[in-house]
């Protein structure tokens, strides 16, 4: 069992487990070691393929990682399909008429283990599931669920100790149309949290072409097997922004706010503030059309500025199939930078921040390039899994199209998971010495990151498409040193999310990081924020800037432990923006 874990009031910050004593100066050699059956996860994944080819089958489904029911522990939250008919009836809807629909919570016991609480939960869902995201809207203390989806969303109040209750029709969020990814975050810094709602195209079951997937040198040749069709075939949909009003309900203002682009076909979405002015920007990942991303202008509206800024496309000018996205300073000078996954054949773009309002295409320069031009990549994360005080990159892989080996010998429709190190701003793949996880081929779609098991190393859940839910443990990562924050807003959203998070080492080493449960594809990791220190044995200070704008000075920091960090009120803080 835990101890309880107490609420300090200003600055002070409460230890909640501390790792041995004597954590080595270098990090040793870490495996990511799949534990799915030894932890009793049990979740798999139902697409229900057609030979319509009809397009949700082949976008899979997100995960969560987030504590349901507060007992501090990390629990899991699959997405689930729906059953698909082949063909869809006209008007038939998307059902989950059996068990093995359901979405599925998997609470985590003391002993590590993990047991299947859904229908205890409430949350066996409906219709075709797409994304989650995670977030305490009502700041009740309790992590409550919107889940996305095909024709409909649901949003999942918290009602304490793991109970939840569909309370869609009062709070107006069931949005509708094909919605991705979602993100809660407070845009208006009014300390409720808000939603954002990605949405992907414009399609229905009525409305599906037939898409040839064959290669054809002559355009006298028949017609090959059925495919996946590419999304220039439909119209873009226009992402939802919903306004928390704070008694339960929230306003749909994405046309007053900026953020509602019928050309959007958005699929991942990440928060950040990058430009430093104190309220937090998104940005969003659209497949086969510009990227987007939105500046806060700090009135409740939004710029959207990828073209301006460098960001809309590849270093050729050209568009690419933007999958997943996650912000993150991978070369520590405090200024959070971008990963936009792709398809095969389109290198993964890296946005580097370069502090005035734009970013440099840095795929090539970084190696990132060299290791992705024949992967296909989905979810996308930022982590430092070795705790050596860099940011590194995992990705879920897995080709879009299941017949792209009859067209393209050289690629694969299953791929295994990569593992990407961050070597001082150079990305080197050490997945094949990271483990037998990295030689598992899956078709893989959301992923979620969080420490598990409260032992100082980020692990990993992946959902992969019609096939079963993997938990991979770090094994080895806690080596190096590190800090975790559980940050408790005040004033802000009681999450604390969009909070902006800076550390200096002893040494004067630099780190930055945000406070969000939002990013990848489709998914949402765990909510505290999480810092490697390499061999730094003491942290000088710890700055946060809460969206409040109030600024918090944390000073002599141990380091390998779980803090609480509780936002002052009034003038026990530093107020301002950041600079």
């Amino acid at each position: 069992m835990r101890p309880a874990v107490p609420f300090p009031l200003l600055v002070a910050a409460a230890v909640v487990l501390a790792s041995p004593a004597g954590a080595s100066e270098e990090p040793s050699a870490v495996r990511f070691v799949d534990v799915t059956d030894a932890v009793g996860v049990d979740f798999r994944h139902v697409a229900s393929p057609t030979s319509q080819k009809y397009l949700p089958e082949t976008m899979g489904s997100g995960v969560a990682l987030f504590d349901a029911d507060g007992d501090s522990r990390l629990d899991i939250f699959f997405v689930n399909g729906a059953r698909i008919d082949d063909p869809m009836p006209p008007g038939a809807a998307l059902v989950k008429d059996g068990p093995r629909y359901w979405n599925r919570l998997y609470r985590q016991t003391p002993d590590g283990r993990f047991e299947d609480v859904t229908e205890r939960a409430g949350l066996a869902g409906a219709g075709y599931g797409q994304g989650v995201a995670v977030g305490d809207y009502d700041n009740d203390g309790d992590e409550d669920l919107y889940v996305t989806g095909v024709g409909a969303n649901h949003l999942y109040r918290n009602e304490g100790e793991g109970r939840f209750t569909d309370v869609t029709a009062e709070s107006g969020v069931g949005g509708g149309g094909w919605s991705s990814s979602a993100a809660f975050v407070d845009v208006d810094r009014d300390g409720r949290l808000d939603l954002f709602v990605g949405r992907y195209m414009t399609w229905s079951f009525a409305e599906n072409p037939f898409c040839d997937g064959a290669y054809k040198p002559f355009p006298s040749m028949s017609k090959g097997p059925r495919a996946y069709c590419h999304p220039d075939n439909f119209e873009g949909a226009t992402a939802l922004l919903y306004h928390n009003e704070g008694d339960g309900r929230f306003t749909e203002v994405g046309a007053r706010a900026g953020v509602a682009n019928p050309d959007g076909k958005s699929l991942g979405v990440a928060l950040a503030d990058f430009d430093a002015d104190g309220f937090i920007d998104i940005f969003v990942a659209n497949d086969a059309i510009r990227q987007f991303l939105y500046r806060n202008r700090g009135d409740g509206t939004f710029e959207e500025m990828a073209l301006g800024a460098f960001a809309a496309f590849d270093q050729d000018g050209r568009v690419f199939s933007g999958m997943g996205v996650d912000f993150g300073d991978y070369d520590n000078d405090e200024r959070p930078d971008v990963v936009v996954t792709t398809l095969a054949n389109q290198c993964f773009a890296l946005y580097r921040n370069a502090g005035d309002g734009t970013f440099s295409y840095e795929t090539h320069v970084s190696g990132l390039g060299q290791i992705s031009l024949l992967s296909s990549g989905w979810s996308v994360r930022f982590l430092d899994y070795d705790n050596d005080g860099w940011k590194d990159l995992f990705l879920a892989r897995g080709h879009v199209l299941d017949t792209i080996e009859q067209t393209s010998p050289h690629l694969r429709y299953r791929e295994p998971p990569l593992l990407a190190r961050n070597e001082k701003g150079r990305f080197r793949d050490v997945s094949a010495e990271s483990g037998e996880v990295f030689r598992s081929a899956w078709a893989a779609r959301g992923l979620a990151v969080g420490d598990i098991d409260d032992d100082g190393d980020l692990d990993v859940v992946v959902n992969t498409l019609d096939d079963r839910g993997r938990v991979l443990r770090n094994e080895g990562g806690s080596t190096g040193h590190w800090i975790q924050l559980r940050l408790v807003g005040r004033t802000s959203n009681r999450d604390g999310i969009g909070a902006d998070v800076r550390l200096v080492t002893g040494s004067g080493a630099l780190r930055q990081t945000t406070a969000t449960t939002a990013a990848g594809y489709l998914s949402a990791g765990d909510r505290r924020v999480h810092l490697g220190l390499g061999g730094a044995k003491k942290i000088r200070s710890i700055e946060v800037r809460w969206p409040s704008g109030i600024v918090q000075r944390l000073e002599d920091v141990a380091v390998d432990r779980i803090l609480t960090v509780t936002e002052p009120e009034g003038d026990a803080g530093i107020r301002g923006r950041s600079e």
